[in-house]
């Protein structure tokens, strides 16, 4: 299961994820470039690229049966990254899930905040609540974080969705029933994207919901997982 992190996160984000699933599935949390052991290169600010990347760098890894869970611009990444695969032929992922992101043919909401000054950045990233007020006042860190975070917002916020057939494969949705920018109507409409199985579900906290029902995520991602096995693992291998 290939996991993508929301703006601003790293594969630390699914630590320890491994051991609340089934013991048949093999937890990949992809680093994306420019955070924790990737640091030093340059991050992505278009989604463009980031998909292709990812559907190149991948691709090897996708010998077996296979799953992404994305959160927020995660979700968007491993949706796209679902059609970019199929675009080039290649096997899709037995099952999609998605967190924390409104469907892509939902309108944005939000004002862009990716070229604002900085101390108006700094301003929305404390609205937003993800990152730790420790460190937005840890100057030489935000001095490190503030390009990785302007670039994902830029991959978040530049994103166009392009109409195509829903995926044949199943997708799972969750929303945190405190988001206030990710609605339920929002988490809904993902079902328009999969002519296969689609399963909601709406949880307690934030947009960051991700963290506090982190147990809950995780069972409601293993109860699907032993209904994709039970159904598509024969066919697939």
């Amino acid at each position: 299961m290939f996991c993508f992190p929301y703006a601003g996160g790293g594969a630390s984000v699914y630590r320890g994820w491994g051991a609340s699933l089934p013991a048949d599935v093999e937890l990949c949390p992809v680093q994306l470039p420019g955070r924790e052991s990737r640091m030093r290169e340059q991050p992505f600010d278009r989604p463009e690229p980031m998909v292709l990347a990812l559907a190149d760098a991948l691709k090897p890894y996708m010998d077996m049966p296979f799953l992404f869970f994305g959160h927020s611009m995660g979700a968007m990444l491993s949706f796209e990254l679902a059609r970019e695969l199929r675009r080039r032929g290649q096997a899709l992922p037995l099952h999609v899930f998605v967190s924390g992101r409104r469907a892509p043919q939902m309108p944005p909401r939000e004002e862009p905040i990716h070229d604002l000054p900085e101390p108006e950045f700094l301003a929305k990233l404390r609205e937003l609540n993800g990152t730790p007020e420790e460190v937005l006042q840890h100057e030489e860190l935000m001095r490190l974080l503030i390009p990785i975070l302007r670039a994902d917002f830029a991959v978040n916020e530049t994103y166009a969705y392009t109409p195509e057939e829903p995926l044949d494969c199943g997708l799972s949705a969750f929303g945190g029933l405190g988001d206030e920018d990710v609605t339920r109507e929002d988490v809904a409409a993902w079902q328009e994207h999969t002519s296969g199985r689609f399963r909601m579900r709406m949880l307690p906290g934030d947009h960051f919901f991700l963290h506090g029902s982190k147990d809950l995520v995780l069972e409601a991602v293993s109860r699907d997982l032993a209904e994709i096995a039970a159904v598509a693992l024969p066919r697939a291998w």
